[in-house]
């Protein structure tokens, strides 16, 4: 056996390289019936589901509990059985999703791994220790790659071209989801055109939009394999869903945060001193006078008439609060705080505060970022508050953290997403973004295509 230290192969580039997958060989619904959502997104209680929905779901290779060698049996019995069925030839496969209008677009196939040192897979997100020693106890169990990861990359070239020339056929395979996406894919194994694919990607980079965790341990798995003399092999791959971003990329959402045991009014007050305060919605509580950060002076018993609309004294509409802060939040950072009945717009934040409360030595695409500055500024600098999982909670759906801080006695705050670009240029900068910042969707489906490195 070599030592830890065994060097990986370094790729020359982005290269995605054609699979031969294993796929369920149904479609329609009794596809769908199959798949699941990503398995970090996934509770107990829709894991008890999916497990019920139908015998072949693949959350029974995903989330097997403790047990990481049944999902080996059960992978290899769906594989010898034909539940599963494997490609004979490597091809890599364009997958659309369509959601409410909404069509992002891509090509699934084995990415090369790198160090993101090398400037070719960037994250933009930290990793924990728990997640990777799960995936990696279960990707030694099943020796396979059971989802995809989620890769953006900045396109437009032959590679799209050859994309949007595939999709004007009949797709192979098409299945409508219980979350409304309509997945579709096509097969590509002509050689010449997987060289012009190749060609087309080998310059370029990707930043890893979801699947840090699964990044992690593709890495982990390859370094195992090579310490333990087994050389160059299907390790040094992962599977993963590449989108051009430029083209048909996803949507991108806010992740909120609710914070415990903070009072709106004492939350509203603290934020006055350094940022410009409007009330929105329901009862003037907080009371907060006009302040050096702007704060404006209100209209006693009607809250504020400001450019993004009256204040209410109905409790807080949370789809008319998102349209006012992302209103506000073209001039600059933005957040919205409620408790559910009360809410107030927070803009503005001075320039001593920023410059106290963000470090200097981080990038300035760092600094910029709306998460950066709720994080730093707001809840460590002016609420005084750890940044911590026990005291911030975060929530996919503006709805859910402002029932969450009013469960708690807290305060929600609304965030407006992260652009893309922002995203890419933090990644760029060799950092690391705020954990929870942004949202992608639609994600990939669990299911549709599944990698044995066997």
């Amino acid at each position: 056996m070599e030592n830890a230290d065994t060097p990986v192969p370094v790729p020359a580039g982005l290269v995605l390289a054609p699979v031969r997958a294993a796929r369920f060989p149904v479609s329609g619904a009794a596809l769908a019936a199959r798949t699941s959502p990503p398995y970090d997104v996934i509770d107990d209680a829709e894991r008890a589901s999916l497990w019920q929905r139908d015998e072949h779901n693949v959350v029974r290779l995903i989330l097997p509990g403790d047990d990481y060698d049944s999902a080996d049996r059960l992978l290899r019995e769906w594989l010898d059985t034909g539940v599963l069925l494997r490609d004979e030839t490597a091809s890599l496969h364009v997958c659309e999703e369509e959601q409410d209008g909404h069509v992002q677009r891509g090509l699934i196939g084995a990415v090369a791994l790198a160090d993101p040192e090398a400037g070719i897979i960037l994250p933009h997100e930290n990793t924990m220790t728990g997640p990777v020693t799960d995936r990696l106890a279960l990707t030694r169990a099943t020796r396979a790659n059971l989802e995809p990861i989620f890769l953006l990359y900045a396109g437009g070239g032959e590679t799209s071209r050859v994309v949007a020339e595939l999709v004007t056929t009949p797709a192979r395979v098409e299945t409508t989801t219980d979350d409304g996406v309509t997945h579709r894919l096509w097969t590509i194994d002509d050689p010449a055109v997987l060289a012009t694919v190749a060609a087309d990607l080998l310059p370029r980079h990707a930043v890893i939009a979801d699947g840090h965790h699964r990044y992690a341990t593709y890495r982990q798995y390859q370094a195992e394999r090579h310490a333990a003399g087994d050389g160059p092999g299907p390790w040094d791959f992962g599977l993963a869903f590449l989108v051009d971003a430029t083209v048909s990329g996803p949507r991108v959402h806010a992740i909120h945060r609710a914070v415990a045991g903070l009072r709106l009014d004492d939350a509203v007050r603290r934020a006055a001193a350094a940022f410009s305060v409007r009330h929105l919605a329901g009862p003037d509580t907080a009371r907060v006078e006009a302040s050096g950060a702007g704060a404006p002076v209100r209209t006693p018993g009607i809250g504020i008439a400001t450019g993004i609309g009256r204040a209410s004294s109905a409790a807080v509409d949370p789809r008319r609060l998102l349209e006012m802060l992302a209103d506000a939040g073209r001039d600059g950072h933005a957040f919205a705080v409620t408790d559910g009945v009360s809410a107030y717009l927070l803009s503005e934040p001075s320039p001593e505060l920023l410059a106290r409360s963000l470090p200097a030595q981080r990038s300035a695409a760092f600094r910029r970022l709306d998460v950066t500055v709720a994080h730093l500024a707001l809840i460590v600098d002016v609420w005084g508050l750890a940044d911590t999982v026990e005291v911030v909670g975060y929530h996919h759906d503006a709805a859910a953290a402002i029932a969450a801080a009013a469960a708690g006695g807290g305060t929600a705050l609304l965030l407006n997403p992260t652009p893309v670009t922002d995203v890419t240029a933090v990644a760029e900068a060799g950092e690391r973004m705020p954990r929870k910042s942004t949202l992608f969707t639609p994600k990939p489906r669990t299911g549709l295509l599944l990698r044995p490195l066997d």
